[in-house]
C-alpha cells in the first residue's frame, strides 16, 4: 500500500506532536487529529491504512470512534492507546473489534511494529477485495447493497458505472432506503476514495447560519464571528460533497449553490476573495424534486443540473424478495457488533419478516434484527421457548435448515452439501418441519430474478 497513512487521533498536542514525529521518522505517513470528528469522513471500504486514537479524550472518546469507524467498515485496524488505568476498558475494546491496544508510556519502536503489523493485514484485506471485484465475485457494493431482485441488480450496475466518473448525481430514494449508503459506494470507488467524505443534512442546518456553514467566514462577517473558519466546502476539497435532503435548502440559498456547481469556486462570508472548489457534489432527496419545481419550493434550474447522473434506490416494497436474505444479513452483522454469537434465526420469524410491511424500509429492519440480537424481541413475534433438551436441539436445527433454504434462494443442491448431509436426509427434515410450505414459497417467488 504506497498510499499507506496513519490517522493519529489525541487530544493532548504535545503528545501528538511528538508520536507523530517518531513515526514519520519510521517511514510511515501519518496525520494528526486532536478528536475524531474529521477521521470518520476519512473512513471506507477503500482507506489504505490504520487509526490510532487514545481513549480517554472529551466529546467522543477512542471507544466510540472505534465503535464508529466499525461501522464505515469492520476491517479498518484501530489501534488504542491507553493510560494504566484503562487496561480493562482496552481488554473490552479488543473483544469489541480493537486490532490491538498499547499501554502508555510505550515506546516508538513497539507501536511502529504493531503499526506495521496492522497495514500488513490491512493490505491484504484490500488485496484480497480487488481479487474478488475483478474475479467477478461479490464485492463490496454487493456486501453493502445486497440484494437479488432485478432493481438491485440494476442499481449496483449503475453505481459501478458512475462511480469510477467525477460526474455530480442525484439519489432519490424513501426514508431509510439506503441513499447514504449508495453515496458512500459512489466515494469509495472513485479516484477521490482517499479524500475526505463530507455529510452534510440541508435539514438540520440552522436556517441562521447554514451559509457559514458552507461557505465558511472571515472575522467580522457577522456578530459573534471572531476568527476565520473553513465552510464545510472548502474543507471537503479534493473529495466528495453529499448534500443529504437537499430539497430542504433554503430557497434563496439554492441560488449560490447553483454557482457552486457551475463554476467550482466559493467565497467565504465577508470575503471577495474567490477559493477554487475541486469536489463531486452527490445530493439526495426522498421527495419528488420535480413535483417540487412545479410547486415553486425548488430551483429548476438547480434541479436540471443535478439530473445528470440520478440513481433510484427502491424501497424493500419493490424488492419483497429481498426482505429474508437482507434481514439475516443484518442479524450476522449486528452480532458482530454487538460482540455475540452468530444465531440461528427460526424459521417462524424469517417467515413473518419476508410477510410484514417495512415503511421505514432498511432502517426498520435493521433495528428489528438489532432487537432480535440483543434478545429484546423475537422479530416482532413471540416464540414458545422449548423447554426439553430435544426441543431445543429439534429447534436448533430447523433453523439452521432455514437459514440455509433462505440464504441459497431455496436451491437445495448447495443446502446439503453445505450442511453435510444426503438430499434424502435434507428432505426428510424438511417434511419433519414444514419448511417446504413455510420458507420456499416466498424465496421461489423470486427466482427469475436473481442476481446472476
Amino acid at each position: 500500500m504506497n498510499d499507506a497513512k496513519i490517522l493519529l487521533v489525541d487530544d493532548e498536542e504535545e503528545l501528538r506532536r511528538s508520536t507523530a514525529q517518531a513515526l514519520e521518522l519510521s517511514g510511515f505517513s501519518v496525520e494528526t487529529y486532536s478528536n475524531g470528528d474529521h477521521v470518520l469522513e476519512l473512513i471506507g471500504y477503500s482507506f489504505p491504512g490504520v487509526v490510532v486514537s487514545d481513549i480517554r479524550m472529551p466529546g467522543m472518546d477512542g471507544m466510540t470512534l472505534m465503535q464508529k469507524i466499525r461501522e464505515l467498515d469492520p476491517e479498518v485496524p484501530v489501534i488504542l492507546v491507553t493510560g494504566h488505568g484503562d487496561v480493562q476498558l482496552a481488554v473490552k475494546a479488543m473483544r469489541e473489534g480493537a486490532y490491538d491496544f498499547i499501554e502508555k508510556p510505550f515506546t516508538p519502536e513497539m507501536l511502529a511494529g504493531v503499526i506495521r503489523r496492522a497495514m500488513e493485514r490491512r493490505g491484504l484485506v484490500l488485496e484480497n477485495r480487488l481479487l474478488k471485484a475483478v474475479a467477478g465475485k461479490r464485492d463490496d457494493i454487493e456486501a453493502r447493497l445486497p440484494g437479488r431482485t432485478q432493481v438491485m441488480v440494476d442499481l449496483r450496475y449503475r453505481i459501478r458505472a458512475i462511480g469510477a466518473s467525477d460526474a455530480d448525481t442525484l439519489i432519490v430514494g424513501e426514508t431509510g432506503a439506503g441513499k447514504e449508503v449508495v453515496a458512500r459506494a459512489l466515494h469509495d470507488i472513485s479516484a477521490r476514495a482517499s479524500r475526505p467524505f463530507i455529510a452534510i443534512n440541508c435539514a438540520a442546518l440552522p436556517a441562521n447560519l447554514i451559509e457559514s456553514e458552507l461557505f465558511g467566514h472571515e472575522v467580522g462577517a457577522f456578530p459573534g464571528a471572531v476568527r476565520p473558519r473553513y465552510g464545510k466546502f472548502e474543507h471537503g476539497r479534493g473529495g466528495t460533497i453529499l448534500l443529504d435532503e437537499i430539497g430542504s435548502m433554503p430557497f434563496d440559498l439554492q441560488a449560490k449553490f447553483l454557482r457552486v456547481l457551475q463554476e467550482r469556486v466559493i467565497s467565504r462570508l465577508g470575503s471577495n476573495e474567490v477559493v477554487a472548489l475541486d469536489v463531486r457534489f452527490i445530493a439526495t432527496s426522498k421527495v419528488d424534486l420535480e413535483a417540487e419545481v412545479a410547486a415553486g419550493r425548488f430551483r429548476a434550474d438547480l434541479f436540471y443540473r443535478l439530473n445528470v447522473a440520478t440513481l433510484h434506490v427502491p424501497s424493500l416494497s419493490q424488492r419483497r424478495a429481498d426482505v429474508p436474505l437482507l434481514f439475516l444479513q443484518l442479524v450476522r452483522e449486528a452480532a458482530a457488533r454487538y460482540a455475540r454469537d452468530e444465531m440461528a434465526v427460526p424459521p417462524d420469524v424469517i417467515s413473518d419478516i419476508a410477510q410484514r410491511d417495512w415503511p421505514g424500509n432498511v432502517r426498520e429492519l435493521r433495528n428489528a434484527a438489532d432487537r432480535l440480537v440483543l434478545g429484546l424481541d423475537n422479530g416482532g413475534r413471540q416464540a414458545e421457548e422449548a423447554t426439553g433438551l430435544a426441543e431445543r436441539v429439534a429447534e436448533f436445527e430447523r433453523g439452521v435448515i432455514a437459514s440455509a433454504l433462505v440464504a441459497h434462494g431455496g436451491s437445495l443442491r448447495p443446502v446439503y452439501e453445505s450442511l453435510g448431509i444426503s438430499r434424502k436426509t435434507l428432505y426428510e427434515k424438511m417434511q419433519k418441519y414444514g419448511l417446504d410450505k413455510k420458507l420456499l414459497a416466498t424465496e421461489i417467488s423470486g427466482e427469475g430474478q436473481r442476481d446472476t
